[in-house]
């Protein structure tokens, strides 16, 4: 399913959220913020469903996917705290949990050998490519139900949020 959007109508949609963050009346901004969260929400519950019928926590299953999409498929520690917006002490648990279940195993950096990334392992690599295929088909049927103004507030709050403006 493929959807032409026009750059011009996007850029019009995020320059009218940025303008209508800075009125009294922010209806049109929070209207597309709402949009945007609504989306998102939805895809994320999809995704962290399908995860826990693979039998991984949903934190489990985006450190698993910040590991493995990361430059090296290997993180560590302290980075993958960060990417989830966690304590290290808790990612270091969540790092464990993925070892014992086998989706990473620890490895010394060859650099510094006090340095210990987590590195996805093939189960790993194997069970988050069979969970995209499974949520594949439930995003692809959300995304049919949403019409072409909310894909336009989403993108473009998310153009926003980024910073992003299209030439036109």
């Amino acid at each position: 399913m493929t959807i032409i959007i026009s750059s011009t109508r996007l850029e019009k949609k995020r320059r009218e959220a940025v303008r209508s963050r800075t009125i009294v009346d922010r209806h049109r901004y929070f209207e597309g913020v709402a949009q945007a969260r609504f989306v998102l929400r939805k895809v994320f519950r999809l995704v962290e469903d399908q995860a826990k019928l693979a039998g991984l926590d949903p934190l489990e299953h985006q450190g698993l996917i910040q590991i493995y999409g990361s430059p090296t498929r290997q993180l560590r520690v302290k980075e993958v705290a960060e990417r989830l917006d966690i304590v290290p002490t808790f990612a270091s648990g969540l790092v464990k949990s993925l070892e014992r279940k086998g989706y990473v195993t620890r490895v010394r950096s060859e650099d510094d050998q006090r340095v210990i990334f987590a590195a996805i392992t093939a189960k790993g690599m194997n069970t988050l490519h069979c969970n995209d295929e499974q949520v594949h088909v439930h995003v692809e049927y959300f995304a049919r139900q949403l019409d072409q103004n909310a894909r336009e507030a989403v993108i473009s709050i998310v153009m926003f949020y980024v910073g992003i403006s299209l030439a036109t």
